[in-house]
């Protein structure tokens, strides 16, 4: 039914493979783990993971039992971390569809081991400082000596960071406290086979947290973790939001279009409409935060607020006509619109804006 809509966001998978393939350039002898988690940041998890695989990817990572199924579903066959422990009661799940499972919980692990088949992977997750979920490095000795003395295979030690982007001091020092955790296992005989930790920000910018495998997600889709992060790293955004004009109607200066009334026109001018909203992801608040569209290679300011279904746009004395396209993110001509603009504009990350926009707005897969 997608098709039967005017608007749509645009995947270009050659930009996700190039994406991946830059990463792994930067990271090797490491490994990738595309992480693919809030339906590939709004890209789409299964064209996106295909496409990660393809560009030498060796693991997957989601954070639900529901997205990894729904890849096992789609025929993916590639070993999928699942980043927190699920549900009480879904253990058997996990083993169902393959995932390898991470766990930091007595009461997890004795679940496992109740239903996994000797040797199943495990991924123990240690909490070095983002405090969210995982094992303190005070008890992990003792969750790792329980997963070792049972049926269950330590595949990997872990953790992740929380400030990769804007604190070397304190990532290098979540560093040291994995590494420190996992030389004194192996000098006891406990040899994960796997130790990961790096983000994106970390794969970029802290070669010492590459370890064996790095998790990039928001590199994967082009975006950096920060303005200007590792710019010497090339990424391709692979995301645009695409609409087309619906109406134009001329209006003079002093009209106060769209819900509350709230900004008059400043002269004379065409207010174009654009079929696309806040139900959509289409925030409201780009229109005081001075939001723009393209259309015709050119920027366009907010004209009213952004309604549940539609946007209305101040295109001046400019000629514009049913059906021109209408860039909401991306590029169009010499002009570009960036999830970080919206971002900034917005006060808060890019990661929001890409996982923002909703199912209503049908993916499109180009390249």
């Amino acid at each position: 039914m997608g098709e039967l809509r005017p608007s749509w966001i645009e995947i270009d998978l050659g930009a996700i493979r190039h994406n991946v393939a830059e990463i792994g350039r930067v990271v090797a002898p490491a490994s990738v783990c595309a992480v693919v988690k809030a339906d590939g940041y709004g890209h789409g998890d299964v064209p996106v993971a295909e496409a990660a695989l393809a560009a030498g990817a060796d693991w997957l990572a989601v954070a639900l039992l529901a997205e990894g199924a729904r890849l096992r579903e789609a025929g993916i066959e590639a070993p999928i971390l699942l980043l927190s422990e699920p549900g009480r009661g879904d253990a058997g799940e996990v083993v169902r569809w393959s995932l390898t499972p991470s766990l930091y919980r007595t009461e997890y692990l004795e679940e496992l081991e109740s239903v996994a088949p000797e040797g199943y992977p495990v991924h123990v997750k240690v909490d070095t400082g983002m405090h969210r979920v995982g094992v303190d490095p005070e008890q992990a000795r003792s969750l790792v000596e329980q997963v070792v003395a049972g049926p269950l295979n330590l595949e990997a030690v872990w953790t992740h960071f929380p400030v990769s982007e804007s604190d070397e001091e304190f990532t290098a020092q979540q560093t040291r406290t994995l590494a420190d955790f996992v030389a004194d296992l192996r000098a006891s005989g406990i040899g994960p086979d796997l130790v990961h930790a790096a983000n994106t920000a970390g794969a970029l910018g802290h070669p010492a947290a590459r370890f064996d495998l790095v998790r990039p997600g928001i590199g994967v889709y082009g975006l950096r973790p920060a303005p200007g992060y590792a710019p010497d790293v090339d990424l391709k955004p692979a995301m645009r939001v695409i609409s087309h004009v619906a109406h134009v109607r001329r209006l003079p200066a002093g009209t106060r279009p769209s819900y509350g009334r709230t900004r008059p026109m400043p002269a004379d001018g065409t207010v174009a409409t654009i079929p696309v909203g806040y139900a959509d992801g289409v925030n409201r608040h780009l229109k005081d935060a001075g939001g723009m569209v393209l259309i015709n290679g050119k920027r366009y300011p907010f004209a009213g607020n952004v309604t549940m279904d539609q946007i209305l746009v101040d295109v001046g004395p400019d000629a514009v006509q049913v059906g021109d396209e209408v860039v909401l993110l991306g590029s169009q001509g010499d002009e570009e619109i960036t999830a970080d603009e919206w971002a900034q504009r917005l006060d808060t990350i890019n990661w929001e804006i890409v996982c923002g926009f909703g199912p209503r707005l049908p993916r499109r897969y180009i390249g």
